[in-house]
């Protein structure tokens, strides 16, 4: 972008803001599952981390053949490599801080200590992140914070693939289980919209009441303007308004 946008032997550095969008762990996992099912897969990702690519050893995949089509929830569900386990957290923290995909570098408490208080800071220091489930709300967000406006406005869609998928109790509880990171950043990341949210709200209000308050003060001063005598007249009262002054010349 730099060598399409800026003049030759100009220097200039851009300010990248980085921003996510995250959405409920056992929608999201469901989703990716179904996404799954019909033949998705990832395998030109290089999941590159510290300069290399793991290992068969250190990332085994989870069906022989090209894909994984036909896959049932329960054998999505009992591959311990899949990578849909905990995936935001996975994709929004350093893995380096934890040996990248290598599991023998630490113990698996402390690793996922890391990874959840790394995803934690990686998205508080975030431009901007939003909410599937809080689509209006995410629009407002972006809008404020990068002083843009979207053409039409988001739309909330309660029915997706995801929602479809009629699970029993025990199979959520399951989910929620293999996604037990992700629940715990989600729930932060709840809190940590709502905060912001409500926070450019009330500077959205202050400033609108600044506005009114000194359009009320150009409002007064106008009122009080006091109109050029004429020759000979005495001083008069202020002015009240345009008209009385039209009848008086």
């Amino acid at each position: 972008m730099e060598k399409k946008d800026c003049p030759r032997n100009h220097s200039h550095s851009r300010n990248f803001y980085y921003i996510t969008m995250l959405r409920d762990p056992v929608s999201r996992y469901l989703s990716e599952w179904k996404h799954v099912q019909r033949g998705a897969t990832w395998k030109t990702s290089l999941h590159m981390c510290d300069g290399r690519s793991p290992t068969r050893d250190e990332l085994p995949t989870c069906y022989p053949g090209d894909d994984w089509s036909g896959v049932s929830l329960r054998e999505f569900m009992d591959c311990s490599y899949n990578l849909a386990n905990n995936r935001q957290v996975r994709m929004l923290a350093d893995l380096s801080l934890v040996g990248c995909y290598n599991l023998t570098f630490m113990n698996e408490s402390e690793r996922n200590t890391i990874l959840l208080q790394s995803a934690k800071t990686n998205l508080k220091n975030m431009a901007f992140f939003g909410l599937t489930e809080f689509q209006r709300k995410t629009q407002f967000l972006f809008e404020r914070t990068f002083n843009l406006k979207f053409i039409s406005p988001f739309t909330q869609f309660n029915i997706t693939r995801a929602s479809n998928v009629e699970i029993n109790e025990g199979a959520r509880r399951r989910i929620e289980e293999l996604n037990f990171l992700d629940m715990q950043l989600y729930e932060y990341a709840k809190e940590l919209f709502q905060q912001r949210y409500h926070h450019t709200k009330q500077l959205e209000h202050q400033r609108d009441r600044q506005q009114r308050r000194e359009e009320r003060r150009l409002q007064r001063e106008h009122r009080g303007h006091r109109w050029p005598k004429e020759d000979g007249a005495s001083e008069g009262a202020v002015t009240e308004d345009y008209n009385s002054q039209v009848v008086r010349w």
